[in-house]
């Protein structure tokens, strides 16, 4: 399973539909962003996957910790969260 890796300008509900769906299908799903706008556009993705997932009756809890990435060999801090069933 790939980690979803959100931008600033990534559409909300595109990555909310990605979440839900890989929830749905593995049960669990990681979400990365770097960066303010991106964590912003995540976190409002998160809630829109909690009412599509809520819908199906899979209450979701979210776990966010820090992760360090390597891009272009520089280590970034990005966000990563954690989605699980409840």
């Amino acid at each position: 399973m790939d980690v979803i890796k959100v931008k600033a300008n990534s559409r909300t509900a595109a990555v909310a539909g990605a979440i839900a769906g890989v929830m749905r299908e593995h049960k669990h799903a990681e979400v990365q962003a770097i960066g303010a706008g991106a964590v912003n556009q995540a976190v409002k993705a998160l809630v829109l996957a909690r009412g599509y997932l809520a819908e199906d009756g899979i209450p979701i809890v979210c776990i966010p910790e820090f992760v360090d990435v390597d891009i272009d060999g520089k280590v970034r801090t990005a966000i990563k969260i954690t989605v699980e069933p409840r």
